[in-house]
């Protein structure tokens, strides 16, 4: 079984790389015996339909797992098609010195995910095998109890790191931090950024006709790969997209606010402090820096922090903590 599921694949991914425009699903179905063999049309042909695109798309996400990039086009009269592109499937020559290897092994290490510990460890064998030089990790050497760490616990990271991988449109149910209940959002999405701890996608919102970051854990229920499945603006570089989510989770400070904050509370807000002055009765009193997303970070705290000043500030902070008093 596992020698024809892997002939399977090779000759799915040699048709893909073979053809000159996207060929439909029916085509490929038509173009592979080992699809040919499994799903001959006749009797029971509707169940056969649905064996034959459940087993299909199961083929599909391993060719990606294992780095074939397969493009997804939508032609003229809506029908989706398939082809990986020989510029887009070869890998340039390797040139990295011993120092840029062993980067990239603990680069590897930081994932907890199980998935995506295998996508790093995959990736590191075929750079190894395309001549990335083999290092002593000295890092493993010193089994240092100290280990780099990205958490990831919202669900809906790896659809929409799969998404931003395979340039698709996706649908999801949005929280703000504000409001009551969630909306639908239709985005385009292009890259991942984690900040503090939280995770944020950043991409253009097709119902808005403009740029905007989503913070994974105020996405509810699954995301859904949209239909229309070309994107209708350019990707910015990765400068960009970094610089727009750090905006937009209040990296950019323009001004300075004024907060009361219980004793012993609040690290991550201590450590940003360009002042701090003890009250007395377990509070103190801090400056930080402000700008937009201030507001959404101190309703984390709770009960632990009152802000003082700006007014604007003050008004965000009570609307957001009344939003989730309601649920």
């Amino acid at each position: 079984m596992a020698i024809a599921k892997a002939e399977r694949l090779m000759n799915l991914a040699l048709c893909l790389l073979g053809t000159r425009r996207p060929l439909s699903k029916r085509e490929l179905r038509g173009s592979i015996e080992a699809y040919v063999e499994a799903f001959r049309p006749g009797e029971g042909a509707a169940g056969s339909d649905d064996s034959f695109n459940r087993m299909f798309e199961r083929d599909k996400d391993d060719l990606r797992e294992l780095g074939l990039v397969i493009e997804t086009v939508e032609s003229l009269d809506g029908e989706i098609g398939y082809l990986a592109r020989r510029d887009s499937n070869r890998l340039p020559p390797i040139t990295l010195d011993a120092e840029e290897a062993a980067a990239l092994g603990l680069a590897a290490k930081v994932w907890q995910q199980a998935r995506l510990a295998g996508a790093a460890s995959g990736a590191l064998q075929k750079l190894r095998a395309a001549g990335m030089p083999e290092t002593e990790d000295a890092y493993e050497a010193h089994h240092s109890a100290l280990e780099p760490r990205i958490p990831v616990h919202e669900s809906a990271f790896e659809p929409l790191m799969l998404a931003c991988r395979d340039r698709r449109p996706v649908l999801f149910d949005y929280r703000k931090a504000n409001a009551a209940q969630p909306e639908k959002r239709h985005v385009e999405p292009w890259a991942l950024e984690c900040w503090r701890g939280h995770w944020y996608l950043a991409g253009h919102d097709r119902g808005r006709g403009a740029e905007r970051v989503f913070r994974l854990s105020r996405i509810t229920g699954k995301v859904r790969s949209s239909r229309s499945g070309a994107f209708t603006v350019p990707v910015p570089d990765v400068v960009t997209v970094r610089e727009t989510v750090e905006s937009w989770a209040g990296e950019t400070a323009t001004r300075s606010a004024r907060i009361r904050l219980r004793s012993g509370c609040g690290y991550p807000l201590r450590s940003r402090a360009t002042a701090v002055r003890e009250l007395g009765d377990g509070w103190d009193e801090l400056e930080i820096p402000y700008g937009h997303g201030l507001d959404a970070w101190l309703v984390e705290f709770g009960p632990d922090v009152v802000v003082l000043e700006p007014a604007d500030l003050r008004a965000d902070v009570v609307d957001r903590l009344r939003a989730v008093a309601k649920g």
